[in-house]
């Protein structure tokens, strides 16, 4: 009994010591980590430095980059003009105005396929180029979609969209026709519905079939973990949809964003923002310049006048207005890129610098750093 007992607690402590999350921040000109209670991890000894991704953050001095381990180990050596970040045991690299592969001793890998462009690994797949087309590519180096599409988006819930001259599909994560490209537009696959655009008619894609949205001239995505999403009328104004394509919320507001904890943030006849609930109510007034969805945490982002601020669930403003937020990344098409709280922690921006709020509005560490990433877990 006090050996089982011994081992479940060594592997709650390992799961603790496992989801450690950290912070690439720049402080008196080097970049160094800070953990989620504002001490050190990796105390400020470098030029440059990328947030962690698989094990391995790139780090840069003298000129060069290289990548550290999570025990501030350079695993490998100063020598490349350019990287992006390891996924599954791969990275890109530059030297010499060349990109190539390399493994977790820093080697070139040379036995992926062939590809006229090297494309960094997110989530264990790449792509692959080959004259106009495009395919993917898993982190063993096999060819999971052959190169035969005029774009592929990334794979996201085991699916990617497909685009086949100007029309769409979906393809599973083996390269699997889902859904024939005969669609002009499809959107991200979410537990078995996806929103779509057919001879010109926008609709849903239920379990494999087109179902046409009844006055929809525009459909946002579904999130996993709602059974609402917004769409746009003929009337040019947004309700919301349920996942059988029906109009839960009539389209009577000019602008909206999803569901979580039960409100969405919405605008309607005027020029500010308030919350509305699933039924459609209003539940918290119209007073914000710009609102964000709410956080697990609770919080929301809200702009009173030119600055952020955060707002509970019942409208308090309990985190003044004095910030700044990042923005979300462009570059990622299906991830939804939302300010606001992540595990109790914000980051955020002020004439001091950048630094981190908990949900209390108390600046981390009471620091404001030259720069600063969001936190992520390392292993």
């Amino acid at each position: 009994m006090k050996n089982l007992l011994a081992f479940v607690v060594f592997v709650f402590i390992s799961q603790i010591v496992l989801s450690q999350r950290v912070a690439s921040v720049r402080h008196e000109g080097k970049f160094g980590y800070i953990k989620e209670d504002g001490s050190w991890f990796i105390e400020p000894s470098y030029d440059k430095a990328a947030n962690f991704s698989d094990g391995m953050a790139a780090v840069y001095n003298d000129g060069k980059w290289g990548f550290i381990d999570s025990k501030n180990q350079l695993v490998i050596d100063y020598q490349f003009d350019k990287v992006k970040r390891f996924d599954s045991g791969i990275a890109i690299a530059a030297k010499d105005k060349r990109w190539f592969y390399i493994g977790r001793s820093g080697n070139e890998i040379t036995t992926m396929p062939a590809s006229d462009k090297v494309f960094d690994f997110k989530k264990g797949y790449a792509f692959i180029k080959r004259g106009e087309d495009v395919g993917i590519i898993n982190s063993k180096g096999e060819v999971i979609i052959e190169p035969a599409y005029k774009k592929i988006f990334p794979v996201t819930g085991g699916y990617a969209k497909v685009q086949k001259g100007d029309l769409f599909g979906l393809v599973d994560k083996t390269g699997k026709v889902v859904i024939e490209p005969v669609y002009q537009d499809i959107g991200k696959y979410s537990n078995g519905v996806l929103k779509a655009k057919k001879d010109g008619v926008f609709g849903l894609i239920i379990n494999g079939k087109f179902s046409p949205v009844e006055g929809a001239i525009k459909i946002w995505n579904f999130d996993d973990s709602q059974n609402l999403t917004y769409a746009q009328s003929t009337n040019k104004k947004i309700g919301f949809i349920d996942r059988k394509g029906i109009w839960v919320i009539e389209p009577t507001l000019k602008k909206a964003r999803r569901f979580h904890n039960g409100l969405a943030p919405a605008m309607g006849g005027g020029k500010l923002w308030g919350y509305i609930d699933e039924s459609g109510n209003w539940k918290i007034e119209e007073k914000f310049k710009d609102a964000e969805i709410f956080s697990d945490d609770g919080l929301a982002p809200v702009k009173v006048k030119k600055l952020w601020g955060f707002v509970n669930l019942q409208g308090e403003l309990v985190i003044k207005d004095a910030y700044d937020l990042p923005g979300g990344n462009p570059f990622s098409f299906f991830i939804i890129q939302e300010k606001g709280f992540k595990n109790g922690i914000v980051r955020v921006k002020s004439k001091k610098g950048w630094g981190y709020l908990n949900t209390k509005g108390e600046v981390l560490n009471n620091t404001w750093y030259q720069n600063a990433e969001d936190f992520v877990e390392i292993k």
